[in-house]
């Protein structure tokens, strides 16, 4: 009876925790406003430096005409946990105007200005004299919630895209080309989830109040690694429980009959 009692009471608990994580990590999920699901406008140009980079929002598609040799410069949010994916295509000016292939690049820096590494994707192609465009993508580490000062890990906040060509005729600088560029994040999960949050996101450099707002809410302390944490510790307790039973049912002197 006793077992059964502090199995119950283990059950209990781990009822209750999960009881109370699951409203907590639903409170503070703020529903999207019209401007977060995508219905405003996407950007139709490009900053040239980082303090003048262009504000785009996950899953938008924002395109700028420019000159080829210009730095084009974007910016979007970042949180704890996600993955971020950035694709660019570049439209490429008309073969008989061109003298021969192009190197195009595009780079992610964070709030910080580090350049943050890319973990796949085609960061820098070359095209040929007769190509019409170019893709390029770049698909960085998951974003952790904190990291040593000396780390270049990529923290919740600013990621600022750029994109530029690196390589050409020098006669091609200057003609026009038209850019598309996109962000996407998706939720790592499992074994990359990450409790906590920067107590003040990478936003170095925006002077925008809502892209500093947008991230004050980083990450909540509610992921599914609770949901590991919790159940091992459950099993952990139902293996000592049975041990001890186990060993004191072992030790215990065996009843001698009266009168041997």
């Amino acid at each position: 009876m006793r077992t059964t009692r502090v199995f119950t009471g283990v059950l209990l608990t781990a009822a209750a925790l999960f009881a109370a994580g699951a409203p907590a990590a639903l409170a503070d999920s703020p529903a999207p406003s019209p401007t977060e699901s995508g219905d405003e406008a996407a950007p139709t140009e490009a900053g040239t430096t980082f303090r003048t980079a262009t504000k785009i929002r996950q899953d938008q598609r924002a395109t700028a005409d420019a000159s080829t040799g210009d730095y084009l410069y974007w910016v979007f949010e970042a949180d704890a946990g996600r993955t971020a994916t950035v694709k660019a295509t570049v439209k490429l000016p008309e073969a008989a105007a061109r003298h021969g292939a192009a190197t195009w690049r595009i780079d992610v820096y964070d709030g910080l200005r580090r350049r943050q590494a890319c973990v796949y994707g085609s960061q820098t192609k070359a095209a040929p004299k007769d190509a019409a465009s170019v893709d390029l993508s770049c698909t960085l580490r998951t974003v952790r919630a904190w990291a040593e000062p000396w780390d270049n890990d990529p923290l919740p906040g600013s990621y600022y895209v750029r994109l530029t060509v690196v390589d050409l005729p020098q006669e091609d600088l200057g003609l026009p080309v038209h850019a598309e560029v996109g962000a996407t994040t998706k939720d790592a999960g499992g074994s990359r989830a990450v409790d906590g949050a920067l107590s003040v996101p990478l936003v170095a450099g925006i002077s925008d109040p809502k892209v500093a707002e947008a991230t004050e809410s980083a990450s909540s302390w509610w992921s599914d690694r609770w949901l590991w944490t919790v159940g091992g510790g459950v099993l952990g307790a139902i293996a000592a429980i049975a041990g001890y039973n186990l060993t004191r049912g072992s030790g215990r002197p065996s009843r001698v009959p009266p009168g041997v």
